[in-house]
C-alpha cells in the first residue's frame, strides 16, 4: 500500500498534549510511521504544516508543507492524491479534494488504531 498521511490531522486526533511541543510530537509520528513502514512494506509518506526542522525518521517519506497559511499541507497533500495512494486525515474538505483524484481515504483515528495494532 501506498500511504500519505496528513501529519498535523492525525497527531491532532488524539488530545496527548503535543501542543506543548509540536517538533517533539511530530518526531514521534514519524518515527511510529517509519516503523509501521519497515513492519509492512507499504510506501509511507507525510507532510506536516509549520517551519521545517531537522526531522529523520527511516523509512518514511517526510516533507513539510511548501508555503506556510491555511490549508498548506492540505495543499499539497491534495496535489499527490492518485489512485493506488490511501489519503489519511479527517479533514472533510481534504478527503473530498483527495476522492476527487481518484485516491483512497482513511480517517485519522482508524489509522492510529492500525498503528496500534501493528505494534508501531
Amino acid at each position: 500500500m501506498r500511504w500519505l498521511v496528513d501529519g498535523m490531522n492525525v497527531i491532532g486526533s488524539r488530545p496527548t498534549g503535543w501542543w506543548r511541543d509540536r517538533p517533539a510530537a511530530m518526531r514521534a509520528l514519524a518515527q511510529r510511521l517509519g516503523r509501521f513502514a519497515t513492519e509492512t512494506g507499504d510506501d509511507v509518506a507525510v507532510i506536516f504544516d509549520g517551519r521545517p526542522f531537522e526531522l529523520d525518521a527511516p523509512g518514511v517519506e517526510v516533507n513539510f508543507a511548501t508555503r506556510r497559511g491555511r490549508n498548506a499541507a492540505d495543499d499539497d497533500i491534495a496535489a499527490r492524491a492518485e489512485p493506488g495512494i490511501t489519503v489519511v486525515t479527517s479533514d472533510r474538505d481534504l478527503v473530498a479534494r483527495a476522492r476527487e483524484r481518484g485516491a483512497d481515504t482513511m480517517g485519522a483515528g482508524e489509522f492510529l488504531r492500525r498503528l496500534d495494532g501493528a505494534g508501531a
